[in-house]
């Protein structure tokens, strides 16, 4: 039996770290803090049933109803109005975040064609991890002959890093599928 992400972040990644960086404390290690799933309906806006699939696949995907994020101002060009229900939003913290990410990386990459890796430029300075994914049904818990609607989501993995290198290397050592450069 494989151990799980945390299991594995507890009793490897934090001395591979520690050795890495030289951290004496293991509360200096980082560590991952939440997860953050966004989708934009841009399109699926005047669509009242496409609007209540996607929140229905988002709360399928993550195990929890996601809220609905609303528009802060007014833009003719893109015609929403403020306070215009424009997306959906999950944050996963705790127990739901480990599974999520341990999904992520046991399934849902494996299931994205033409997956090579995640790329360093994916990583944002503090080393927090930006993934978008093109459609919905390389999550395995979405049937695709049932999925009527095909949309992106957005995946933000939030860790407590002071650098980028440190962040890439903590999703290293967990196992994450990054693109040496």
């Amino acid at each position: 039996m494989e151990m799980t992400l945390k299991e594995k972040y507890s009793k490897e990644v934090i001395k591979k770290f520690q050795e890495k960086f030289g951290a004496r404390n293991i509360m200096a290690v980082p560590r991952i803090t939440k997860v953050v799933l966004n989708v934009g309906i841009g399109k699926y806006l005047k669509e009242k049933d496409a609007l209540d699939e996607i929140v229905a696949a988002v709360r399928d995907i993550s195990g929890q109803k996601p809220i609905m994020t609303k528009a802060k101002k007014s833009i003719s060009g893109f015609k929403i109005r403020q306070g215009q229900e424009i997306g959906v939003a999950v944050t996963l913290r705790g127990g739901k975040m480990w599974d999520f990410l341990e999904k992520l990386v046991r399934s849902t990459f494996p299931r994205i064609r033409d997956f090579q890796g995640i790329e360093e430029k994916f990583f944002d300075q503090q080393g927090n991890l930006n993934i978008a994914l093109k459609e919905q049904i390389v999550f395995p818990e979405i049937v695709p002959e049932n999925v009527k609607n095909i949309f992106g989501c957005q995946v933000t993995v939030v860790n407590t890093a002071k650098t980028r290198e440190e962040g890439i290397e903590l999703f290293r050592l967990l196992g994450f599928p990054i693109k040496s450069e």
